[in-house]
């Protein structure tokens, strides 16, 4: 497994991040402490160490199994946790962005990471009640603390991000690295106006839902699917053709769906698939996406069955290209990755 910096900062992660949110839950599709470790080891050894948990996954499980299986060798994992869902019922400082709730978070984090730091704390969704001055405010001070290593922001809206990262500029915070939202083959509408924030502000994507709930990891296509699971036939008719049509590349490429929808992912540039599995063979499966590299014919058709209608602005600025830039113009400019949509 190679490696990249986290946003714009010198922090090295893993190509692929661990998604712990099975981990120490007792449903049938939760992952027990010892497929955990199991997990944490092929992750390792594969050369993986970016790992990514929250305070509620598994109703605080996930991180307190983590803290059992991490103490051994902390330094070398980079964890991401995240804060803002609520802690107790009724209560209405136990939940939110706002600073008095981050501190309760993070020290129970702590806890029950059995650590003195969080390499990165998340903004875990956003609330549409703290002002984002507080919020950054309040990330800076945990940095400065120690207790923090970096920042990032889940599951908000785009000039939230854009915003943000403003704000840590002019007042000297410490800046977003990094943004975490779903994304996937049957999942593109970040690509509106969150995947472009992201690459202008100098954001790494995390990839969460990367096989699309399930869709493309190839088990309704073949049927092995527990009873009682939703099935294909359950599916609408785009979603259907789509899971077809990424098991038919993957039989094409003599590769599992999941690994070419991961591999997919891995195409777009700044993205990391976070990889997700109840069991180490399904992980095992996963990390293969690395050594699979699909080839333009294989993506152009993926893009196509997956597309999206971008909306206003983007499709009518798509349109107008020719009035923007003058006729055959853009297509004769090299855009900096930094600026790419």
């Amino acid at each position: 497994m190679r490696y990249t910096l986290l946003g714009n900062s010198g922090l090295r992660v893993s190509e692929l991040c661990l998604g712990t949110i099975t981990f120490g839950d007792e449903r049938s599709f939760g992952t027990p402490a010892a497929d955990a470790r199991a997990q944490l080891d092929m992750f390792a050894e594969a050369g993986g160490n970016f790992v990514d948990t929250a305070s509620n996954y598994a109703k605080g499980n996930s991180e307190k199994v983590l803290g059992e299986v991490l103490p051994a060798d902390r330094d070398h994992w980079v964890i991401g946790t995240k804060y803002t869902v609520s802690a107790r019922p009724g209560d209405p400082n136990a939940a939110g962005n706002h600073r008095k709730n981050l501190v309760r978070s993070l020290e129970a984090s702590l806890r029950s990471l059995r650590t003195d730091y969080i390499d990165l704390l998340w903004v875990h969704a956003w609330d549409d009640l703290t002002p984002v001055e507080e919020v950054m405010r309040a990330l800076d001070d945990q940095v400065r603390a120690g207790k923090v290593h970096y920042i990032g922001i889940s599951d908000a809206p785009a000039w939230v991000g854009a915003y943000g990262q403003a704000v840590a500029q002019f007042r000297g915070y410490s800046p977003l690295v990094a943004l975490e939202v779903p994304y996937s083959l049957a999942k593109r509408d970040i690509e509106r106006e969150l995947l472009p924030m992201a690459r202008a502000m100098g954001l790494t994507v995390c990839a969460w839902e990367a096989l699309g709930a399930g869709l493309l990891s190839g088990k309704y296509v073949s049927g092995a699917v527990p009873n009682g699971a939703r099935r294909m036939g359950d599916q609408p008719a785009e979603r259907v053709r789509l899971a077809e049509a990424v098991a038919d590349v993957a039989r094409q490429a003599g590769v599992s769906s999941a690994q070419v929808a991961l591999s997919w992912l891995r195409s777009r540039g700044g993205v990391i698939p976070i990889v997700g599995a109840r069991t180490p063979e399904q992980l095992a499966d996963n990390l293969g996406c690395v050594d699979v590299a699909l080839d333009e014919q294989a993506l152009a058709r993926l893009d196509e069955v997956s597309a999206i209608d971008l909306g206003f602005p983007r499709a009518f600025l798509d349109a107008i290209t020719s009035l923007v830039h003058g006729a055959g113009v853009r297509e004769r400019i090299d855009v900096p990755r930094l600026f790419r949509r």
